[in-house]
């Protein structure tokens, strides 16, 4: 840790300290006394007590909303989902229609209810307390309902995915292979999830007769209409190297990709290539779909997040066959 510093002169760090702490994003919404659906984003909400069901959030006291919530009886709080960032960003923005396009429920006291969230709490004040700059508003739970949307998650000023951890107390399944790197090494973890991912599809390519090295280069020519042998061997540098120009061969071979008309250092798929690449990428994607249904739907988007920054970490030269 850093020296301690002194709060009154470094006010920028202190809210850097305050953003270490890892919290949820909610949206409040309320009905203001003349009709009109009021809403912010907060992440100051937590919970006081279970008996009787009371929470809390805090509004800055020169919010130009902080008239309507001291004046409303009712107002919701809705804990964000992980997809939800954007909603997170129009609900923290002034000077727009915040609800348009929004098809919202009613709940108690006629307040907008914003579909799609983890959890939802219909709140009536109890309390309101004076919080240094903030108003601190605490209610009773009236009415609640959650689903199985892992949460949004703010940390260090951005947002993040929530996951959940393996118990620490997990030992390899082999003392063998914990005596030389363990079951945790990064490399063995990746070689692994890597062969076994492909021992899925590989029965999917033998009925298309294709080999590994054919599935990247048709995958490739089928993000871009069409792709240089230059930009596709450095598209697939440190995956293929020299392979890819023996598969793009013989794919040309098989009929399946073409020298591009007026260009013959590009290619392009042909009708029958696009027709097998859909038939093997739509079989490779459902089989993707099937592993990340069990993973879940908190770690499945955080498991891309981390393999996508991983590759920027270990090859930050990659040129992207798509870019």
């Amino acid at each position: 840790m850093s020296a301690a510093q002194d709060i009154k002169h470094d006010a920028t760090e202190f809210r850097k300290a305050l953003g270490s702490f890892a919290t949820g994003v909610t949206i409040v919404t309320t009905r203001a006394p003349d009709g009109q659906a009021l809403g912010l984003t907060v992440n100051s909400f937590n919970s006081v007590s279970l008996a009787p069901p009371l929470v809390l959030w805090s509004l800055a006291n020169n919010s130009r909303n902080l008239a309507a919530f001291q004046s409303t009886e009712h107002w919701a709080v809705h804990v964000l989902a992980a997809h939800q960032d954007a909603l997170s960003g129009r609900f923290a923005r002034a000077g727009e229609d915040k609800f348009a396009g929004i098809d919202c429920e009613t709940g108690l006291g006629d307040v907008p209810l914003l579909p799609g969230c983890s959890a939802r709490f219909e709140c009536r004040t109890t309390f309101q307390y004076e919080g240094g700059d903030h108003t601190i508003f605490v209610g009773e739970v009236l009415r609640f309902d959650c689903g199985d949307a892992p949460p949004l998650v703010f940390h260090g000023g951005r947002y993040a995915h929530a996951t959940k951890r393996d118990s620490s107390n997990v030992v390899p399944r082999s003392a063998e292979v914990s005596g030389s790197f363990s079951e945790d090494f990064l490399g063995y973890l990746l070689g692994r999830a890597h062969f076994r991912f492909y021992a899925r599809i590989r029965p999917l390519l033998a009925q298309e007769q294709l080999s590994d090295e054919q599935f990247f280069v048709l995958s490739a020519l089928t993000l871009r209409r069409s792709v240089s042998v230059a930009s596709l061997g450095q598209g697939l540098a440190g995956i293929l190297e020299a392979e890819a120009q023996d598969a793009l061969a013989s794919l040309v071979q098989r009929g399946l990709v073409q020298p591009l008309a007026g260009d013959a250092s590009a290619y392009e798929l042909t009708t029958s290539g696009a027709a097998c690449a859909l038939r093997v990428i739509s079989a490779a994607k459902a089989v993707e779909s099937e592993v990340l249904e069990k993973l879940g739907v908190a770690d499945s988007p955080a498991l891309k997040l981390l393999l996508g920054r991983l590759l920027t970490v270990i090859d930050p030269d990659a040129v992207k066959l798509w870019g």
